[in-house]
């Protein structure tokens, strides 16, 4: 599977929004395949590592987030499982699943159901550690500031809104993965 197929065909205008999803897919991408190469001990998933990190965000156009050119009508935080949804209808159950598992640091149900988000009302914290690997490699970058990798301090701060389930997971992938 060729995930920029799958971009184009969601995202098929070259476009502002087109260009920050696949410009911060790609540095996901490159943290995550860096990650598997660092620690060939974890026996990593390279090229699942590679289409999923390129196809985690997939859904944002179907959100309202005009800081980064999306004019749908969800909100922001349900982009991974509108992107799950999509990626279902293709057919890639294990692509779905990083979609619904990588908003902060993986949602439990317990963190959705207190913090009443407005999302399916389900476990998505990541369990693969190809998803974990997903996941932690998006929090170092954002669609905002595209040029940029954040420094470890900064990805925890921008988990801290989640609460300390997902900043706890964040602190033992740093352990595993740096």
């Amino acid at each position: 599977m060729d995930p920029i197929t799958l971009i184009h065909k969601y995202y098929p205008e070259a476009n502002r929004l087109r260009d920050i999803l696949v410009t911060h897919s790609e540095s996901v991408a490159r943290k995550a395949c860096a990650i598997a190469d660092a620690h060939p001990e974890l026996h990593l998933d390279r090229q699942f590592l590679y289409e999923g990190a390129m196809l985690h965000d997939i859904g944002i156009f179907l959100t309202d987030a005009e800081g980064i050119c999306c004019y749908g009508d969800k909100p922001y935080i349900c982009h991974g499982s509108l992107g799950a949804e999509l990626m279902r209808q293709e057919g890639y159950e294990r692509h779905a699943l990083v979609c619904e598992r990588h908003t902060g640091a993986g949602l439990s149900l317990q963190e959705i159901e207190a913090q009443q988000l407005p999302v399916p009302h389900r476990e998505m914290v990541p369990v693969s550690l190809e998803e974990q690997v997903i996941c932690f490699a998006d929090k170092f970058f954002s669609k905002t500031h595209l040029d940029r990798e954040k420094s470890v301090e900064k990805a925890r701060r921008s988990l801290e809104r989640y609460g300390q389930e997902g900043l706890d997971r964040f602190d033992r992938w740093c352990e595993l993965f740096l």
